[in-house]
């Protein structure tokens, strides 16, 4: 086994990139050397949290540019917002194409960008410079949709035949930036936030394991967006009090709901569905990511609630709110399930164990930009089909230049 190690650096100091931070306890290959923020305090403070759990000697960056140029550090992960990713790219780009320094691979997180235009001016940055690309989709490396996928095909699929329908969903009750709330920024509501997630998850589970990814292609998509809460008087009050002014669903509301049915055509012919689920308008004990694969004679499920640790806290038990117990937790009394190890069990840790491996070895990841450029064009036909109520045939016409009525502010919930 090689002892070489990648050096990192992180673009981006917030929620996420702490979360990646966390991960990498169990990641050999890995040191994080650097992090940079356009808020300082913030990338002093997950430098420090790298330090602090011992997986690198961590420091703050004045620009992206000097982490490039600095030979410890041999790749870069992409965690800022949506609305800096052509920004941060096109830094890295530059400073590559002028000598400053090179990079053995780039990872962008979820989505890879606001739009297809967008998407697509990011793969071809990236790979006008030659660089090794991965698409950061964490839920493909959690343990259970590992596991479960592998012994499905194997016992399952193979004795009665490939699984035909598979479902994926992520609900919350919203992110923690007010970022995430405005469509002009973050590039739509929810669907664009999370559905990445869960088109990635039918996707991969639908396709025969060792068979190219495009073995399954895309025929039809039907979806529809709704703001079911937070575009309620109460609630818009509530949200504009936590997030600022400039998040007021009254006059702006992004969904906070979303779903779409995907058709696929399988490698013989045969017809695939894929069923996909998303909400900022979810309440349970906190974050629930679920799964489910179905074929002729068996089936899979996964809820990332079902935990097999719970914890009962009475009345008289009355802590501050927090997240100690389960990402995005929503109380802190009665009976809740705990997710002892999160950064495991919703997949970072293979995540980016797979990534640092391949950037490594100079082969390909699992998943690249093109894949990121993908899910991004099913996100937008999704979004097409909601604002049109058509089921249409993929890939619609005029997706490249669309842009979601959502991220323009022009979107009306009620009409």
């Amino acid at each position: 086994m090689s002892s070489e190690r990648l050096g990192i650096g992180f673009v981006g100091s917030g929620f996420n990139a702490r979360f990646h931070v966390q991960s990498l306890t169990s990641v050999r290959e890995v040191d994080v050397r650097g992090v940079w923020s356009p808020n300082e305090k913030n990338a002093a403070s997950t430098a420090a949290l790298a330090r602090e759990h011992d997986v690198g000697e961590a420091r703050p960056y004045k620009s992206i540019r000097d982490m490039v140029a600095d030979p410890a550090i041999n790749a870069l992960w992409l965690c800022g917002p949506n609305q800096a990713r052509i920004g941060n790219i096109e830094e890295i780009v530059d400073a590559i194409k002028s000598g400053a320094g090179t990079l053995r691979g780039l990872a962008c997180e979820k989505p890879l960008a606001r739009n297809v235009a967008e998407a697509k001016k990011v793969a071809a940055l990236a790979q006008n410079v030659g660089l090794n690309t991965g698409y950061l989709e964490n839920q493909l490396f959690a343990p259970d949709i590992t596991r479960g996928r592998e012994l499905i095909w194997a016992r399952g699929a193979s004795l009665t035949g490939r699984p035909y329908l598979a479902r994926a969903a992520e609900e919350h009750s919203g992110p923690h930036m007010p970022w995430f709330w405005q469509g002009s920024l973050q590039g739509g509501g929810v669907l664009n936030d999370m559905m990445c997630h869960s088109v990635e998850v039918v996707r991969h589970l639908l396709t025969k394991p060792g068979s190219p990814r495009s073995s399954i292609k895309p025929k039809r998509i039907s979806a529809h967006i709704a703001s079911l809460k937070w575009s309620r008087p109460k609630y818009a009050k509530i949200l504009s009090e936590t997030m600022g002014k400039d998040v007021d669903y009254t006059k702006r509301p992004s969904e906070d709901f979303a779903r779409a049915t995907i058709e696929y055509e399988s490698e013989d012919g045969g017809t695939l569905i894929g069923e996909v689920t998303t909400s900022w308008s979810f309440i349970g004990a906190g974050l629930r990511l679920s799964a489910e694969l179905l074929g002729p004679e068996y089936s899979l499920s996964w809820n990332t609630l079902d935990s097999s640790l719970k914890m009962f806290f009475s009345r008289e038990v009355q802590g501050k709110a927090g997240e100690d117990l389960v990402e995005k937790q929503n109380a802190e009394m009665g009976l809740m399930p705990v997710v002892a190890e999160e950064a495991s069990v919703y997949g970072y840790s293979a995540e980016n164990r797979h990534m640092a491996r391949a950037f490594l070895r100079g082969e390909k990841p699992m998943l690249t930009f093109d894949d990121g450029v993908e899910v991004v064009q099913i996100l937008m036909a999704a979004y097409m089909s909601a604002q049109t109520g058509q089921t249409l045939e993929f890939p619609p016409a005029g997706l490249d230049g669309f842009i979601p009525d959502v991220a323009k502010g022009a979107w009306n919930p009620n009409r």
